[in-house]
């Protein structure tokens, strides 16, 4: 039971964030999802090779 207290304080500290976030249309899914991909690119090239290839293949994947 105090996990769901702890929920419940947390949106009421943050009512107006939670507010905005049932109400407007707009989101930032799709740069989480571009984020996301860079971050896989950028993993999979660990040791591998420099900035320039690791630079070909971001601009590759957008």
């Amino acid at each position: 039971m105090a996990e769901l207290q702890s929920f419940a304080s947390g949106i009421e500290k943050d009512k107006e964030a939670v507010k905005a976030g049932v109400t407007w249309s707009i989101n930032n899914g799709m740069v989480e999802g571009h984020v996301t991909k860079l971050k896989l690119i950028k993993r999979q090239g660990y040791g591998r090779a420099g900035f320039p290839l690791l630079r070909k293949r971001v601009l590759h994947a957008i």
